[in-house]
């Protein structure tokens, strides 16, 4: 994917991978805390990772056709390689949130048939799950500030001037 009204794709597609990201983490990072989240949220979760995760691959993909149409530095390679690492995070999020989501849907049936309320023996699985959750939740986050903050730097180093240049014709 190159072009999109003119300008270069990847410009587009990197504010769903900035928007998801974060949205994804915290909705996974809720679900594997707090189990009644995840019931609520229900399959919800799995398909905003789903999405999430699709929308990764795309916006490098748009990335690297763009680093094919500009000017090669240090800066712009340095956000192609930061940009490279954000799928395997994508991917965590995306298992760690089908696994939240399913056994919410085990804990919920085994509540409806057991009245005994929740079990013993899940509790150590489901603390290993939040606590997982919470890793790959920050480190995704973080990932995704990082990959921005390159990019950024990327695109914007020397193109903008630190006093007004008056361009705007506001003749005051």
């Amino acid at each position: 994917m190159g072009l999109v009204n003119g300008l270069p794709a990847h410009v587009l597609l990197v504010h769903f991978v900035v928007v998801l990201v974060p949205l994804t983490a915290l909705a996974l990072a809720v679900g594997a805390i707090w189990p009644r989240a995840a019931q609520r949220m229900g399959v919800v979760l799995p398909l905003l990772a789903l999405v999430t995760l699709a929308s990764v691959p795309l916006a490098t993909g748009a990335g690297e056709w763009l680093e094919e149409h500009v000017d090669s530095n240090a800066l712009v390679r340095r956000h192609a390689e930061l940009g490279d690492g954000l799928l395997p995070w994508a991917l965590g999020l995306f298992v760690l949130a089908a696994l939240v989501w399913w056994a919410a849907r085990r804990t919920a049936a085994a509540a409806a048939q057991d009245s005994g309320g929740t079990r013993w023996s899940g509790v150590p699985v489901r603390a290993a799950a939040a606590v997982l959750s919470l890793v790959v939740a920050a480190g995704a986050v973080v990932d995704v500030y990082r990959i921005g903050d390159s990019g950024a730097k990327a695109a914007w180093h020397d193109g903008f001037s630190k006093t007004a240049t008056g361009a705007d014709g506001d003749d005051r």
